[in-house]
This record gives structure tokens, sequence and C-alpha cells, in this order.
């Protein structure tokens, strides 16, 4: 084990890295299987003596995070779009694609920033305001906040993790990775009491 997180250590000295947290963020976006936030505090918590600079890895996984999100967005304008222009006027989907357009033009930014701390969310959202054809100007805005906060957020787990078990890398990867977990059941565990709260108020 000790070999294995050597040779991990040594590879992040390249600059290879940066790139790498680049390629992950973004496609993240698209193809959500890609554990991009795991390797954004893996390599946070074995960052040594300056390397990798952490300031460029927020730059690097904010900037690939901002890419993944523009194609996601051009991906559901160039498709989803279309079909939801073509669904009948009476259809779910037309009433659908309506209250989605509703609601990412009054609460756009606040659900483009906050879905990215979700499992899946930050692609649903993002194929979601391309599809409903949000203005791209405001979706750089938030997209820009969103991101910068998350890939922060990403370091500072891994910063905790790799302080609190310094000695013990597995650990701290282990921490912050669980961490990171815990947050998303939080966000989860509050948007479904919000949501039971509203559907009693609506009974009510």
């Amino acid at each position: 084990m000790e070999a294995a997180l050597d040779l991990l250590r040594h590879t992040l000295t390249s600059p290879w890295v940066y790139l790498l947290l680049f390629g992950l963020t973004a496609i993240d976006a698209f193809f959500p299987l890609v554990p991009a936030e795991a390797a954004v505090i893996t390599v946070t918590v074995l960052a040594t003596g300056g390397e990798p600079n952490l300031v460029v890895v927020i730059v690097a996984t904010m900037l690939g995070a901002v890419l993944g999100d523009h194609v996601s967005y051009a991906i559901g304008r160039g498709g989803g779009s279309r079909r939801l222009d073509r669904s009948p006027e009476d259809s779910r989907r037309r009433a659908g694609g309506q209250w989605a357009r509703r609601a990412v033009c009054r609460h756009g930014g606040v659900i483009l920033t906050s879905a990215r701390y979700l499992p899946g969310g930050r692609t649903a959202v993002t194929l979601t305001m391309g599809a409903v054809r949000y203005p791209l100007r405001p979706f750089l805005l938030y997209d820009l906040i969103g991101a910068g906060t998350w890939a922060l957020y990403c370091v500072l787990l891994g910063t905790f993790g790799g302080l609190a078990f310094e000695r013990e890398p597995i650990y701290g990867i282990l921490a912050g990775i669980g961490l990171s977990i815990a947050v998303t059941l939080l966000v989860q565990l509050v948007r479904g009491l919000r949501r039971r709260a509203h559907r009693r108020a609506a009974r009510r």
C-alpha cells in the first residue's frame, strides 16, 4: 500500500495532474459515473510540499466543471428543445417542459449552483436548462459561481482529511469522501422534508 501511495504522490508532482482533473470534472457533467469529486479530494489529501498547487487544482477543477456543464447544456439545447417543441400541446412532455421552463426562469441560479451537490443532479439540471433554452449569459455566470464553490468545497474536504489523518492518508481520503457523502445525504434529507412540508401545506 505504501508503495502505491508513494507512486501516486510522485504522479501528483507532474503538471499533468491538473489536466487530468480538468478532464475528469468536464466529463463528469454529462457522464456522471466519472468520480471527479473523489479524484479532487484524493489529490488534495496527498498534496505535500506545495505539490500539486491547490490554487491551480481549484482553478483546473472549476474550469473543467464549467466546460462540462456547457457541453451538457448544448446537448440539451440541441436535442431536448426540439423534442419539447414538437410535443403535442396537451401532452405531459409539453406540460413538463413548460413547468421546467418556469422553474429555471424563476430559480435557475439557485438550482444550477446547488444541483451539483446531488447525485446526477448536475447533469439533469444542465440538460434541462439547455432544453428549455435558459439564457446562456446568466447560465455562465451562475455556473462559474457554482463550479467555483464546488471546487473549493472539494479541496477543503481533502485538506481536512489530509490534516486529520496526516500519517494515514488512506483514512484521510475515506474521511473526505465520507464527508462529501454525508453532505449529499443531508441535502437530500432537507429537500425531502421541504417537499413534505409543501405537500402538507397544499392539503390544508
